[in-house]
């Protein structure tokens, strides 16, 4: 599960905008309280239901956040990469993790424990303030994914996760979308099911939407897929 110790860049949190209001003694305690480890491909941080003692924040790599139904079929939640933070609603709340992390992408994690983080929000305004706004740009969003599940097709709700990916995702010199997901990871993220998302992306590239490379999808036409997604 765990690789080599990380290098001195991957546990660098200075660059989180989360941290960027501590003072000099805030953040001096936060790296001395934080632990780094690097997780290679496939390992799961979390599971659905287990107690979190800390919340983590994402330095390298990729990660898939997901519930899981009661038929055992994974609802990708979102995916969480370098910058961002995660594992932190449900300590807030003190109650049992509601998703599971698994890592997509070989990742190193600095973990933050739940005393650590519940002192930065007793002593700083400015870091509480910005973790509620975190919070509520989630909730948004989510709220948005339930609208479009409610009322747009597979067809439309497929493209706006393409134009998510790229918004979200570096792309390489040919313009490949840089994450690379199983066709099954796409329909989890869709809410469908995975012979939909394959036929659906047969139609997309014979409507010169996108480009298929194995895993590897590149955006050919952002216009057009705004258009289908009803954006």
């Amino acid at each position: 599960m765990i690789n080599k110790r990380p290098n001195e860049d991957d546990t660098d949190l200075s660059g989180f905008l989360l941290f960027k209001k501590l003072t000099e003694e805030e953040m001096k305690r936060l790296n001395f309280e934080k632990s780094c480890s690097t997780f290679k491909k496939g390992t799961v941080i979390y599971r659905e239901g287990s107690r979190l003692t800390g919340f983590f924040c994402v330095t390298r790599g990729i990660l898939k956040i997901y519930k899981t139904g009661i038929d055992g079929k994974e609802q990708i939640i979102k995916f969480a990469k370098k910058g961002e933070i995660i594992a932190y609603r449900s300590l807030l709340s003190q109650e049992l993790a509601c998703t599971t992390a698994k890592v997509i992408e070989d990742a190193v994690l600095c973990h933050i424990p739940y005393q650590t983080l519940l002192y930065l929000i007793q002593n700083n305004w400015h870091f509480s303030h910005h973790m509620l706004q975190i919070v509520c740009r989630e909730l948004r969003e989510a709220n948005d994914y339930i609208t479009d599940i409610a009322q747009k097709s597979v067809r439309e709700r497929l493209a706006e996760v393409l134009l998510l990916l790229r918004d979200n995702f570096d792309t390489d010199r040919q313009d490949m979308l840089q994450i690379s997901l199983t066709r099954e990871e796409l329909a989890n993220m869709v809410g469908t099911a995975t012979e939909s998302v394959i036929r659906l992306l047969s139609e997309f590239r014979a409507d010169q939407l996108i480009e298929l490379q194995g895993r590897k999808i590149k955006i050919l036409n952002v216009q057009g897929l705004r258009k289908t997604a009803n954006i």
